[in-house]
């Protein structure tokens, strides 16, 4: 049997493949809801801050927020559109309250999945983490701008927002670009939200997105 094959030599590369994992940049899975918006703007984001698309992945998924929780479950388990399985630290879920049915249980099921406490392909427990925004993803750009404290529709929000992106739609690009000079005041607004209301406050104002956008900021040294 040569050396490299001896059983104590695999345990030892074994230990150091899983060491330096730990000590790479975490593997993230952004699931989005949106068709365009969402998933454009955290690209943007990891372009913007250089992070390697091998450790932020961004997966789009069209649907109800607890049918996301779901498939963003079995994206980890098996894999999908090029995706390894089991290939992540964190799994980061964003969606919308928005008039969807089953909201709540989209935020208790992804309770539910980090007490099952999967393991990755590095035998590391993955994190499963909901950031959901209240009533929808727009109230996060718009707090780039404003202060906003008071519950306030989907429509409002669009309508507000444009005050400040003119012709402000759905799918567009280079929205962070267009709002980064304002992301600390954004920060701070969505603090200021975060200590009156969680996103189990159906009718907000909320939003998570500051904190994951917060995590990427650290992933990339900001």
């Amino acid at each position: 049997m040569g050396r490299d094959n001896h059983p104590r030599f695999r345990r030892i590369e074994q230990v150091r493949r899983r060491r330096g994992r730990r000590n790479a940049l975490d593997r993230i899975l952004i699931v989005c809801e949106g068709e365009k918006t969402e998933p454009n703007y955290f690209e943007e984001i990891r372009q913007g801050l250089r992070l390697p698309s091998a450790n932020i992945r961004v997966y789009h998924e069209h649907t109800n927020p607890l049918r996301m929780v779901e498939d963003a479950e079995q994206v980890f388990i098996n894999g999908a559109h090029q995706i390894q399985k089991r290939s992540f630290e964190q799994i980061c879920i964003v969606f919308d309250r928005d008039d969807h049915d089953h909201y709540i249980q989209a935020l208790q099921k992804t309770d539910a999945l980090n007490n099952k406490k999967y393991k990755n392909d590095s035998k590391s427990t993955v994190n499963f983490t909901s950031y959901p925004s209240v009533p929808c993803f727009e109230l996060w750009l718009l707090l780039h701008f404003e202060e906003i404290l008071a519950p306030l529709q989907r429509q409002v929000v669009y309508q507000r927002l444009r005050q400040h992106i003119p012709n402000y739609n759905k799918g567009d690009n280079d929205l962070y670009a267009r709002t980064n000079h304002l992301l600390s005041e954004a920060h701070e607004r969505a603090k200021t939200l975060a200590r009156q209301r969680n996103g189990y406050d159906e009718h907000g104002p909320y939003t998570g997105i500051s904190e994951l956008v917060i995590r990427l900021q650290r992933l990339g040294g900001r």
